[in-house]
C-alpha cells in the first residue's frame, strides 16, 4: 500500500446528479475538463462542473474534485483506500470514481478544510502545493 500520494484539487465546484435510468444525456453534462457519466439499470449517474447545471434543474451539495497523480497499474492494491481511510476516520463523506488511469474522490464543498487537514496528516502531498493551502491546515 503506497505510503504517500500527489493528488490535485480541479478548480471547478462539482454537481452529482441523479437522473431516470432511461434519460439521454444532456449535452450540459459533457462539457468540462471532468465529467463522468455512468449508466446502470437503476440510473443515470452524472458528474459535472456544477456551473453547467441549468438554471432551473438544483444541483445539490457543491463537491470538490480531487485527483489523484496516477497512472497507476491495475495490480497495484490499496491505491484508494489510502487515500480515503483518513478522511473516512475523520467523517468525510466521499464519492469516488476510477478511471483507466487514476482515481478521483469528490467531498462536499463544506468539508474542504477538514479533507485537506486529514490529508495532509496522512503525508499525502497537495500538489502543486501554494500556500492557499495552509489557511485549512492550521
Amino acid at each position: 500500500m503506497p505510503k504517500s500520494l500527489k493528488f490535485r484539487q480541479l478548480p471547478d465546484l462539482y454537481a452529482i446528479m441523479r437522473l431516470a435510468p432511461d434519460a439521454p444525456v444532456p449535452d450540459w453534462a459533457t462539457k468540462g475538463d471532468f465529467t463522468s457519466i455512468t449508466r446502470t439499470t437503476d440510473e443515470l449517474s452524472i458528474v459535472c462542473p456544477a456551473e453547467n447545471i441549468p438554471k432551473d434543474v438544483d444541483p445539490g451539495q457543491h463537491w470538490i474534485c480531487l485527483k489523484l497523480e496516477g497512472p497507476f497499474a491495475f495490480s497495484q492494491t490499496g491505491i484508494l483506500l489510502s487515500f480515503i481511510e483518513p478522511l473516512s476516520d475523520n467523517g468525510v463523506p466521499i464519492f469516488a470514481i476510477s478511471t483507466y488511469d487514476t482515481d478521483y474522490v469528490l467531498v462536499q464543498e463544506e468539508f474542504t478544510g477538514v479533507t485537506l487537514q486529514a490529508l495532509d496528516s496522512a503525508d499525502h502531498e497537495l500538489w502543486p502545493r501554494d500556500e492557499s493551502w495552509r489557511k485549512f491546515i492550521e
